[in-house]
């Protein structure tokens, strides 16, 4: 029995160019080309390696790696955004349920740790299989692009009208 498992779609995620500084700042400045959603408190952007099919993030335009320096209001912002994007998820792909989270700091797991963001992770039943639990290793039933085009088709309708009072 051969123990390698290729991932031959991850040697671009290993081998591309990094950038300099903060990953996220630099999306909020440049734009890219998985973002759903943008405003003037945060946007939203679909997790390159995700955990499964429509995984996306929340990330404020103000850079801290520190929850609790986060002004208020832009907390509340995520959070309404994170209530739309949970219904987004329900309605656009049908997902049974959605893990949402927060990875604060490198030892709580974070891949990005020096700007905070909210992940909302689709689920349904069953979407956990042996290659997951087993392998470490993700098998998806569908096309990124596919899942990316379909949301963002729907992010106008879900995300536009959060606002803080």
């Amino acid at each position: 029995m051969n123990d390698i498992l290729y991932s031959p779609w991850r040697d671009t995620y290993v081998s591309q160019k990094k950038v300099d500084g903060c990953v996220f700042c630099n999306i909020a400045t440049n734009g890219d080309d998985r973002l759903l959603f943008e405003d003037d408190y945060c946007f939203i952007v679909m997790n390159k390696y995700p955990y499964t099919p429509g995984h996306f993030m929340i990330i404020p335009k103000f850079h801290t790696d520190s929850l609790e320096e986060l002004d208020p209001k832009a907390w509340q912002h995520i959070s309404l955004l994170a209530q739309n994007g949970v219904a987004l998820l329900k309605n656009v792909l049908n997902a049974q349920g959605v893990n949402l989270g927060m990875n604060l700091g490198a030892v709580s797991g974070a891949g990005i740790a020096q700007h905070i963001h909210l992940h909302l992770v689709p689920r349904w039943g069953g979407d956990v299989n042996f290659m997951t639990s087993i392998c470490e290793t993700r098998v998806y039933s569908t096309d990124f692009d596919e899942i990316f085009e379909k949301l963002k088709e729907n992010s106008v309708k879900y995300f536009t009208h959060v606002t803080i009072r």
